[in-house]
């Protein structure tokens, strides 16, 4: 496969970063060209499922460049045509607000704003507690946006945390093709697990 450049944003769902720097590793591994970017909670919020610093350096092993971690560093996404396609992996319930919102206030905000002005597909990984309460309105209204493509989710655990949503990381590489192409994978809702 021709190189594709993608950019590959994290935003602070810190409990599935472990999934996440997986996918990371296999879509750096497919296109080869991949661009590290992160909000502020990525650079500045350790927790118990590791530490910032820690994070930024393995994704700029995993990459082989430095992390974009400003506004400034990723308003030229768009007018200089950095990416091919930029995925959100994970996109926290915070994002997706701030994308149906048109807010553009973290350096993934700014990327997804300057890669769609340019007509360029994003693709989101949900990964919120909230997906089918507070930010249910928010995924409805990124599905109907045109160039913006749902990396497939489901209930992650119906009966503990009915209203959380999760993306199947395994499948943010054919969310990429499918984007690349102009299509939605299908079917974007899946069932839960072990059901």
């Amino acid at each position: 496969m021709d190189s594709i450049k993608v950019g590959f944003a994290f935003c602070g769902s810190f409990c599935t970063y472990a999934k996440a720097l997986e996918t990371l590793e296999r879509v750096k591994a497919r296109y080869g060209d991949v661009t590290p970017i992160v909000s502020p909670s990525g650079v500045d919020i350790d927790t118990r499922f590791g530490n910032a610093h820690d994070h930024l350096r393995e994704m700029e092993r995993i990459c082989d460049r430095r992390v974009i971690d400003s506004i400034a560093k990723a308003e030229p996404i768009g007018p200089k045509g950095l990416l091919d396609v930029l995925v959100i992996c994970p996109c926290t319930g915070n994002t997706l607000g701030k994308l149906a919102c048109g807010i553009t206030d973290t350096a993934v905000t700014m990327a997804a704003k300057a890669h769609l002005r340019c007509g360029g597909p994003v693709v989101l990984a949900v990964a919120t507690n909230d997906g089918l309460s507070a930010s249910a309105k928010n995924i409805g209204a990124l599905l109907d946006k045109k160039h913006v493509y749902f990396v497939p989710f489901r209930q992650d655990d119906p009966a503990e945390k009915p209203t959380s949503l999760v993306a199947d990381f395994s499948l943010v590489p054919e969310t990429i093709d499918a984007a690349l192409r102009g299509q939605q994978l299908q079917p974007v809702l899946l069932a839960p697990l072990g059901a």
